[in-house]
């Protein structure tokens, strides 16, 4: 998609950047086997989503663009 600004948003940026961090945590307590700090850790990724979703609520996502097959037809014989 040339010319497409999909996630190159605060929203987008954000909630990916919380995701990451808590992958990588509950990565961490995989490893030392530390089963409650893993699953805060997956409660820190889906807490990524919660914050991107109100940011892109607040006007900091991408904006909708409505595509032009989806525009409903004129009437025949109507001029703009």
């Amino acid at each position: 998609m040339a010319g497409s600004s999909h996630g190159h948003t605060p929203a987008a940026w954000t909630g990916v950047i919380i995701a990451f961090i808590g992958f990588c945590v509950a990565g961490m307590f995989m490893v030392m086997a530390e089963p409650v700090g893993f699953w805060v850790s997956m409660g820190i990724v889906l807490l990524g989503a919660v914050v991107g979703g109100i940011m892109r609520m607040m006007g900091l996502g991408q904006q909708k663009h409505e595509h032009p097959a989806n525009r409903p037809a004129e009437p025949a014989g109507a001029k703009s």
